[in-house]
């Protein structure tokens, strides 16, 4: 495996890109949106800088990542000679779906295709493909060239083969692969999304403001940032869209999504992407400050 497309220059995207071109790979970084594109070429090199200022990796490495990347605006240009497709869309399952379709007609017949999905089921993804069996879960945490972790999501009609290869190519990118099975959120979003859910009942309750309940969490169990801060990073519109793949595929009421959460979204609300959700994000990341509406 030596050619990667990555389809989506958004965080994730970029992210994916970044990791795959400093291993070494020849990565093709695709987006409909050129601006896109040209924004996470230049967050690409800013992280690369960074890496060089903390004497990470060398000159060489920064040059070399930069130049195993060639960016693509037409999407069968950028997968035609593709061993391996990421899909890092947003994380909507009608768009995913069309994507996945398109890619099974214009993909050489041995690629394989991944989604980079948090909660999407692979067996739904790879049902609307040829080649179901070619088709896995690459799940990379945020941000990616930091985080060790990848959920790896193994469809109903996954090979073995197939599982064996996204697995040792995930450790070549210096990542830590878990394989887990394909069910509504696998893992990671399985247990974190019902704890920001909570959160933002206990919020809307009137248990405790938003700094008490990310305190709590930080100082009591241990976690970096709360949950709230958490959901604004993350984006409360994906949190939203993951509880109702939550909801809709386990069907249970403890899955149903915060009435807030869902007002937030409808209001515009979505956290750092916005400019405001539980917190203030005007001013940048640096310091936390509430949003207008939780103030006391």
């Amino acid at each position: 495996m030596k050619k990667v497309a990555v389809i989506g220059a958004g965080t994730m995207g970029n992210g994916i890109a970044h990791v795959f071109a400093q291993a070494g790979f020849e990565v093709a970084l695709i987006d409909v949106d050129q601006n896109a594109i040209e924004k996470a070429v230049s967050t690409i090199k800013k992280n690369l800088d960074r890496l060089l200022q903390k004497q990470t990796i060398s000159e060489e490495v920064k040059d070399s990542t930069v130049k195993n990347i060639t960016t693509y605006t037409d999407l069968k240009k950028g997968v035609e000679d593709a061993d391996l497709v990421i899909e890092a869309a947003t994380e909507n399952e009608t768009v995913k779906l069309k994507i996945f379709k398109e890619l099974d007609e214009v993909c050489k017949p041995e690629c394989i295709l991944a989604s980079n999905t948090s909660s999407i089921p692979i067996t739904k993804i790879g049902a609307v493909t040829k080649r179901p069996c070619k088709v896995i879960g690459m799940h990379f945490m945020n941000p990616v060239p930091v985080m060790k972790l990848v959920e790896i999501i193994r469809g109903y009609k996954t090979s073995d083969e197939v599982t064996a290869t996204i697995m040792e190519t995930s450790k070549k990118l210096g990542k830590v692969p878990v394989e887990v099975n394909d069910v509504p959120g696998f893992v990671a979003n399985r247990i974190l999304m019902p704890m920001i859910n909570e959160a933002i009942i206990t919020l809307n309750t009137g248990v405790a403001g938003v700094e008490e309940i990310d305190t709590v969490m930080k100082l009591g169990m241990a976690h970096p940032m709360g949950p709230l801060q958490l959901a604004d990073f993350i984006g409360l519109d994906v949190c939203l869209a993951i509880m109702e793949v939550l909801y809709q595929g386990l069907g249970e009421a403890k899955y149903a999504p915060a009435p807030l959460l869902r007002t937030m979204v409808t209001a515009g609300d979505l956290g750092v992407k916005s400019g405001a959700g539980f917190y203030s994000w005007t001013h940048g990341t640096k310091d936390l400050i509430l949003a207008d509406r939780f103030k006391k």
